[in-house]
């Protein structure tokens, strides 16, 4: 799960072990009696946080869709509130899925593997989510790149997320640089792509965004081409 300073709640606990076992040996791989083991609790002890792992999974899918999109909705008002342009707008979202891209790759297995699993409303509810995030992004980035049509400003959003989302196939110590360093290679080329679908020739927006890392869940067709969440429309 993402990092926070505070320290997580039993209940944080058993999600975070659940999605790494579940990513790791898939759904039907793991018996609750491992996830309990993960936090030092029984079993049985388990259901009294969760009534089983089909609850487990649906907490983790649909929770990573419903921080993502508030964690957009956020950032596009704080963005406001701070009077910055769209370029560092987009910077802004850009550094926060990265933080998602490196710290929940769990989380991207997952969704790739396992949304189907889902009860339909629960499924819906994701999807749901996702294509609102998406749009976010594609407001934001018309703003930058105002030349770029709607359809082929979501195409891009959706490629972006591809590539960001692709952490989990670089999960090996050796295949990334450190931490910072390969939130700085993400940034640029995610802001390398959209500049090359407006067929502009760098990252920097109307308003002189750089596309450098500005601090710091995608298609939702049901895809899954190892792009993790994805976002449909």
């Amino acid at each position: 799960m993402t990092t926070r300073t505070d320290a997580p709640t039993r209940r944080e606990q058993i999600l975070g072990q659940a999605a790494r076992l579940f990513a790791e040996r898939g759904f039907h791989g793991v018996g609750v009696d491992e996830i309990g083991a993960a936090v030092g609790i029984s079993g049985p002890g388990l259901y009294r946080h969760f009534a089983g792992k089909d609850a487990m999974l649906a907490e983790l899918l649909v929770g990573i869709s419903e921080r993502l999109y508030s964690g957009g909705r956020r950032c596009l008002a704080e963005s406001g509130e701070a009077g910055l342009g769209p370029g560092a707008t987009l910077d802004a979202l850009i550094g926060r899925h990265i933080d998602f891209a490196l710290d929940d790759r769990a989380l991207i297995t997952l969704h790739d593997r396992e949304l189907d699993r889902l009860r339909d409303s629960d499924r819906k509810l994701v999807r749901q989510l996702q294509r609102q995030y998406v749009e976010l992004w594609v407001g934001v980035v018309r703003q930058v790149h105002p030349e770029l049509p709607e359809k082929e400003a979501r195409a891009s959003v959706h490629a972006v997320f591809g590539l960001l989302n692709s952490t989990p196939h670089l999960s090996r110590p050796s295949s990334l640089p450190d931490r910072d360093a390969a939130a700085a290679l993400l940034h640029r080329l995610a802001r390398g792509a959209l500049a090359a679908a407006a067929g502009t020739t760098g990252g920097s927006g109307p308003d002189g965004g750089s596309g450098a890392p500005a601090g710091g869940v995608y298609r939702v067709d049901g895809g899954t081409a190892g792009a993790g969440p994805r976002a449909g429309g």
